[in-house]
């Protein structure tokens, strides 16, 4: 459940087939003979005692024979051989075991769990049972049975089934596209989805991942490698069974960790295409060129139906093609003529690269006499370099063999229809929406009182000693009151519906601010039904059901999974119908709430109740709160409160706690404070400032598998100023964690980075973490003193101007109980 040794998968450098065979239809032929074909050129060694030599290869009789460990063992012997097979191999020194065969009756799996504790003490990983296999082209290392050899591309295949995957190779093969990698997870008893994306994110030779899956396991770890990779480079996601009723709540967690789900296997292959060969830099708009208008009539329509938008031109960029292609007709779409040439295509995209806001270029055109679809294709090619935001075609008729090949390698990639070409930049701009929604800063939260936190989870924890599993009534609404939402009393059935009155007034209030008045208050604009379900496999999960808002269609439900920031309720609430009706602040504030109540009290394991949603103001109606001593572990780490602390320190009361998003502004100002020097020391190079995204990676972590703790202090005004940050990231086995400081340059010499230091080797002691590790620049004396009173060992590095610093934590049965406690709070 990790991806330790996952490398020796991906990069191999010898492979043993156990159960190598020369027998027509066998596993362990077909296995054997594909291997050969792929043209691997690492050692091979077949292993069957049946057998002297295979192919011309001599046989190894038994696997501890092996003249030395294989990178990579696959099976295809049956399940009773699997334990001796894995333990064998564990103890030459391999890493990584593929098992084709499949698991069928109680004793396969019995043989499953074995060969699973076999590996264990090894550490070594296994794909499978019942997997077709693991592809990475540009090694030529075919290993499995795939149905056909796969070129290599910059697009990772990640699949659940074996049919499926079999079907896109070959799809992928007659249309020569490849892959970087292609995965069959098979039955996912150890590496699953969430290990090989955790792989694939920093992955140099990937440049996109397609992931095709019915279900995922071990919720957090997926989610939290689903958000890492889609934060650098586009994951489409395709999941069949829309009639399953958990199908929505994977929709919302596709959309939670930045991924883009797809609806169709068509589409999944589009993007084979589009994400594989291509450059693109989706923005919002794009121009389209075309020759004919019939073509550019159904090019928009295509556009407009996946919910395209061709960029409006400046007068400047008009007037240009006017002058140089004066039978053209000028706008967006660029309609070249019927008597168009292949050259003008060129002097089109030319002419637009003046005009960045022209957008990404898509050319549509079908042969004709005076522009043959080929020579159109090579005019692309010469004029590819001034398509800034990357260029598609599609060529009606299609394309031969040479010329598509000569698209594909200068990254233009080819559609066959405008729908089609259409749909699959729409995906790429969900991507970047997506993407911006992972990185878009939240309202920074109002102040919170510990004691009502601590006075709601002394009540949850009071009832469930008296033996209550259920609060409702006023003891529901004293939790939730604790957490600032406002209750409404009962109201009368004849009083509710859809307010449409412009002028109508906020509900009166008790002096508390906590109940309303049933008699005097308006009617709401719609009342949300919020439930709260422990899932089985994402844990604690919000569901919100809205009437229909034209009483024809369907009622809105839509799924979140906590902790929800302002940021992320906004995405929810904008969803909404009834979204242009109300002010969405107290919408906002009203389930990032709900969302804390749930985060900070983890005896909730289930609630039920309605938000009245008036034109002002939102109201909690008949809450319920279910109650229990423990639930499942939320799929979303939600901000560690309980690393907050606040101390003295140099004569000034500093808070020093993990880093949330609303610090951006903060930590921009923290790095505007420190000098040209103190950053270059920091960052090993001359930094300018950073951008928004860049400091929105800063101070939007996941908790999950990185902390970054600062000090704060509040200045004369009431704001709070970083004073320093120290950072650890964690791999995802959390064998080792990567630390850095940062402190204002102003405060240097005042022992904040001790302070700071000291923290974060406790925490990363405390979260089991075995190794903290550092870097320094060899000039940077002040960071290495640092680190040496701090306890870590200075070592040499491959770069004779940068020193290491290392550090064991896991050293004696304190720090091990240490950890156990904090694994066990989180």
């Amino acid at each position: 459940m990790t991806v330790r040794n996952l490398d020796a998968l991906f990069r191999p450098k010898s492979v043993a087939v156990i159960g190598a065979s020369e027998r027509p239809g066998s596993t362990g032929a077909m296995v054997w003979s594909r291997l050969l074909e792929g043209g691997f050129e690492g050692p091979l060694w077949p292993v069957n005692p049946k057998y002297e030599t295979l192919s011309g290869y001599p046989v190894i009789g038994d696997v501890g024979d092996l003249p030395q460990a294989p990178t990579v063992a696959l099976i295809c012997t049956p399940a009773a051989s699997w334990p001796s097979i894995i333990h064998k191999l564990g103890g030459l020194g391999t890493r990584a075991a593929i098992i084709v065969g499949e698991t069928r009756c109680d004793d396969d799996r019995l043989a499953l769990r074995q060969a699973l504790a076999a590996a264990r003490p090894h550490l070594l990983r296994i794909v499978g049972p019942g997997s077709l296999g693991v592809v990475t082209p540009a090694l030529r290392a075919h290993f499995g049975a795939p149905s056909c050899s796969v070129k290599a591309g910059g697009v990772a295949w990640v699949s659940q089934s074996n049919a499926l995957t079999n079907a896109v190779l070959g799809w992928a093969h007659a249309r020569g596209l490849g892959f970087s990698h292609a995965v069959a997870l098979g039955g996912e008893a150890d590496v699953d989805a969430g290990d090989v994306l955790d792989y694939l994110a920093s992955d140099p030779g990937t440049r996109a991942i397609l992931l095709e899956l019915d279900s995922v396991r071990a919720a957090r770890k997926f989610m939290s490698a689903a958000r890492a990779a889609a934060r650098n480079k586009p994951v489409l996601a395709l999941r069949s069974g829309r009639d399953d009723p958990a199908d929505a709540l994977y929709t919302a967690a596709f959309r939670r960790a930045g991924m883009v789900r797809v609806d169709a296997l068509d589409d999944l292959l589009d993007e084979i295409e589009t994400l594989g060969v291509g450059r693109v830099a989706a923005g919002a708009t794009a121009t389209l060129i075309t020759s004919d208008r019939g073509l550019a009539t159904l090019a928009c329509d295509a556009f407009a139906a996946a919910g395209d938008t061709l960029a409006p031109w400046p007068e400047q960029a008009s007037q240009a093609l006017q002058q140089a292609l004066p039978h053209a007709v000028g706008g967006n779409p660029l309609q070249l003529g019927d008597d168009a040439r292949p050259e003008h295509f060129g002097t089109a995209l030319k002419l637009l690269a003046e005009h960045r806001g022209t957008g990404t270029a898509f050319v549509v055109h079908a042969s004709t006499h005076g522009a043959p679809v080929g020579e159109v294709a090579q005019a692309l090619i010469a004029n590819q370099r001034f398509a800034y935001r990357g260029l598609l075609a599609c060529f009606f008729g299609g394309l031969d063999a040479a010329t598509r090949d000569a698209l594909h390698a200068q990254g233009i990639p080819v559609h066959t229809t405008p729908q089609r070409l259409a749909r699959a930049f729409a995906r790429l701009v969900d991507y970047r929406m997506g993407r911006e929604l992972l990185m878009q800063t939240p309202e920074g939260l109002p102040a919170e009182v510990p004691d009502a936190i601590d006075a709601a989870q002394a009540q949850a924890r009071a009832a469930l000693a008296a033996g209550e599993r259920e609060l409702t009534g006023e003891a529901a609404a004293d939790l939730l009151r604790r957490f600032g939402l406002v209750i409404e009393t009962a109201r009368t059935a004849d009083t509710a519906g859809v307010d449409e009155r412009s002028d109508a007034a906020p509900a009166s209030r008790e002096s508390d601010c906590t109940e309303t008045d049933a008699v005097s208050a308006p009617k709401p604009v719609v009342e949300i039904v919020v439930e709260l379900h422990d899932d089985d496999n994402f844990g604690p999960v919000f569901s919100f059901t809205a009437p229909s808002a034209d009483g024809v269609s369907e009622p809105l439900r839509l799924y979140g999974l906590p902790p929800l920031n302002p940021t992320l309720a906004r995405d929810i609430v904008t969803r909404s119908p009834y979204a242009r009706l109300i002010a969405p602040e107290p919408a906002l504030a009203a389930l990032t709430a709900l969302s804390q109540a749930v985060c900070d009290v983890r005896e909730i394991v289930g609630l039920t109740l309605t938000l009245r949603v008036y034109r002002d103001h939102v109201t909690v109606v008949a809450p319920t709160l279910s109650i229990a001593p423990t639930r499942s572990r939320l799929a979303i780490m939600p901000y560690p409160r309980r690393f907050e602390e606040t101390l003295d320190w140099q004569g000034a009361r500093i808070t020093v706690r993990p880093i949330r998003p609303e610090d951006e502004a903060a930590h921009h100002d923290l790095v505007e404070a420190m000098t040209p020097e103190d950053l270059r020391l920091r960052f090993f190079g001359a930094v300018g400032s950073f951008d928004h995204s860049q400091l929105a990676r800063m101070t939007q972590i996941d908790y999950d598998r990185e902390m970054a703790l600062i000090a704060t202090v509040q200045s004369d005004e009431g704001l709070s100023r970083t004073l320093g940050v120290v950072r650890a990231v964690a791999d995802p086995d959390n064998e080792t964690a990567e630390f850095a400081v940062a402190i204002r340059s102003d405060q240097k010499g005042r022992r904040l980075g001790r302070l700071l230091t000291d923290r974060i080797i406790r925490y990363a002691r405390a979260r089991g973490t075995h190794w903290l590790v550092g870097e320094a620049l060899r000039e940077n004396t002040a960071m290495i003193a640092l680190a040496r009173s701090s306890g870590f060992t200075i070592t040499p590095t491959e770069d004779p101007s940068v020193v290491g610093f290392r550090m064991a934590l896991d050293t004696d049965a304190d720090q091990e109980k240490s950890a156990a406690t904090v694994r066990s709070a989180r």
